[in-house]
C-alpha cells in the first residue's frame, strides 16, 4: 500500500476513535453530579497509543477533548486537555519502554492504564477541575481516585480484548502501528 493511503487511513482511524472518544465521554456518561463522571472516554485515547504510539494517543486525547467540549458546551480547560494529552503519551511511551522486558501483555495493559489514569486523570484533570469548581484539590482527587479505579478496569478489560483480537491486530499492522 501507498504511504500516502497508509496515512489516509491512519488518520480516519484516528478521527475515528476521536469520535468514540467524544460519544462515550459527552453523550454516553454515567453521572454523578457536577465533578463525577463514569464514563469510557479515555479507552479510545489509551488504545490509540498502545496501538499507534504516543503521538497519535495525544492527539487522539487532545482532539476528543477540545472537539468534545466544544460540541456539548463546555469550557475548553486547557489542564484537561493537557490531561488528555498526557493519557495518550502514557498509553503509548508505556508499551514502548516495557515492550523488551518479558513482562505479561495483560500486565503492560495494567501498568499502562494505571499510569495514564493516574498522572492524565488523577494528577493533571483534578488540577484543572479542582481550580474551574474552586473546589479542594485532595477532596476532589479522593473522588477521582474511585473514579478511576472502576473506569480504569474497565478501560484495561476491554483494551486488553481489543489489543489481543487477531483481527484487529492485523488491521493495527496495516495502517502501521504495533501488534501486540
Amino acid at each position: 500500500m501507498k504511504k500516502s493511503s497508509k496515512s489516509l487511513r491512519l488518520t480516519v482511524f484516528l478521527a475515528l476513535l476521536v469520535a468514540i472518544s467524544i460519544v462515550a465521554g459527552k453523550y454516553l456518561a454515567i453521572r454523578g453530579g457536577d465533578i463525577m463522571r463514569f464514563s469510557l472516554e479515555n479507552m479510545p485515547i489509551i488504545f490509540a497509543g498502545m496501538a499507534f504510539g504516543p503521538a497519535s494517543g495525544v492527539i487522539v486525547g487532545v482532539v476528543a477533548d477540545l472537539v468534545g467540549c466544544l460540541m456539548v458546551g463546555y469550557t475548553v480547560n486547557l489542564f484537561v486537555a493537557l490531561g488528555a494529552a498526557a493519557i495518550g503519551a502514557i498509553s503509548g511511551l508505556v508499551p514502548m519502554l516495557l515492550k523488551k522486558t518479558k513482562i505479561d501483555a495483560r500486565l503492560i495493559t495494567v501498568i499502562t492504564v494505571a499510569l495514564a489514569h493516574l498522572i492524565g486523570s488523577v494528577i493533571i484533570k483534578t488540577v484543572g477541575l479542582s481550580s474551574y469548581y474552586d473546589i479542594p484539590f485532595i477532596i476532589l482527587m479522593l473522588w477521582r481516585i474511585l473514579n478511576y479505579i472502576i473506569v480504569g478496569v474497565a478501560d484495561g478489560v476491554i483494551t486488553h480484548i481489543l489489543l489481543n483480537n487477531k483481527e484487529i491486530q492485523t488491521q493495527i499492522g496495516a495502517l502501521g502501528g504495533e501488534k501486540q
